[in-house]
């Protein structure tokens, strides 16, 4: 075995979920990603933990035939005048239970066909996800870990060789966490105390919101390995402005390209897409809490050098700026604040390398993807 596997999977227990002996754990994977799902459970049995392995969350070709099935009962009881439609799920109160007694949860992304899902009715993979929403909130209750494993398809989408992105993944992962986390500690500094923000890029993006009693946190590969940002929450009604995402986004297996949002009282009011505008309205319009921001993020992982089409990384990004819109993380929200609730949480991307500036309360804090503390 590739001896970065084993260290990839060292990291995920012993940095990002702190794995203890009796834990019981469930790792979330393809099974292109085996290679990383034996080393875990080498890492496992060291510490007299208790491993189960899924492909639910990972799955896509199970899932497609799932959706694209239910999507045809939907149809056919539509067409004979029964209750139909879009098709209607209800949460799996049997994967809710295991998620209930688990304590370590791993999510290892990695795909054989990274556009799988893109022949599914958005419509019907938006009510899926609203159906899933009991099993996320239990799963980010666990000590849970979100990864990639270099993947041949990934490699492809990324358009590399599979090689080149392994060496691109784990130059990501397995490296020094505490040595990034001191370098991000200064953005914490700068963000942590302030009242607001403001992202200008260009003519295209100028948005400006409250972060006022709302914590900063540094992600360092804990949740999210790799780590690589430091983020937290808008207050729901404050975002005001415009913004293009620059960046293009996989989601539900469709390219999202040139995503353009306009924003007041907190409200997305105007949006357009370049390409595939259908799946980036769905998910607008999942709930009330779609149309607003629940998540700014500072990409600051400069092993991450390139765009590869994987948010995963793509956000880390040094010189960019995400949004997400729809739930906020409970960590990102202080106790006298409104926390953003949605079934979606879905990161959008602004390249911050040229004719753009970040403000802290007024102050230029990054320009041109430099910070005041790289100068």
């Amino acid at each position: 075995m590739d001896p970065r596997i084993r260290e990839h999977a060292e990291i995920i227990a012993n940095h990002s979920v702190d794995l203890q002996e009796g834990d019981n754990v469930v790792v979330d994977a393809h099974p292109v990603a085996e290679d990383l799902v034996v080393a875990l459970h080498e890492v496992i049995g060291d510490a007299g933990a208790n491993p189960m392995t899924v492909s639910q969350r990972t799955g896509a070709r199970q899932r497609r035939a799932f959706l694209r099935a239910a999507d045809d009962d939907s149809e056919a009881r539509s067409a004979s005048n029964a209750s139909g439609g879009t098709a209607s799920f209800d949460t799996p109160e049997h994967e809710l239970a295991l998620i209930q007694n688990t304590d370590v949860y791993i999510a290892i992304r990695a795909s054989d066909n990274v556009t799988q899902t893109a022949d599914v009715d958005p419509e019907t993979s938006a009510a899926y996800q609203q159906a899933h929403r009991p099993i996320l909130e239990e799963r980010l209750s666990t000590r849970w870990c979100l990864t990639q494993y270099p993947a041949p398809a990934n490699a492809q989408l990324a358009e590399m060789s599979t090689e080149g992105y392994e060496r691109f993944v784990w130059d990501a992962v397995n490296k020094d966490w505490d040595e990034q986390r001191e370098h991000q500690a200064n953005m914490v500094e700068l963000m942590d105390p302030a009242s607001e923000i403001r992202i200008k890029s260009g003519e295209t993006t100028d948005v400006t919101m409250s972060i006022d009693g709302n914590p900063t946190l540094n992600d360092y590969g804990e949740h999210n390995l790799p780590g690589g940002e430091v983020f937290t929450a808008p207050q729901p009604d404050s975002v005001e402005g415009e913004v293009l995402f620059d960046m293009p986004l996989y989601h539900q297996g469709r390219e999202i390209t040139d995503v353009y949002l306009e924003f007041e009282g907190g409200e997305v009011v105007d949006h357009s897409a370049a390409k595939n505008e259908e799946v980036l309205t769905e998910v607008l319009n999942t709930d009330d809490g779609a149309r607003r921001l629940g998540e700014l993020g500072i990409g600051m992982n400069r092993d991450i050098d390139r765009f590869t089409y994987n948010m995963l990384f793509d956000e880390k990004m040094g010189d960019t700026v995400h949004m997400a819109v729809g739930r906020a993380y409970d960590d990102t929200v202080g106790e006298e604040n409104e926390a953003n609730d949605s079934a979606v949480h879905v990161d959008m991307i602004v390249d911050m390398s040229e004719d753009s500036i970040i403000e802290v309360d007024g102050e230029v804090v990054q320009e041109d993807g430099t910070f005041v503390f790289e100068e």
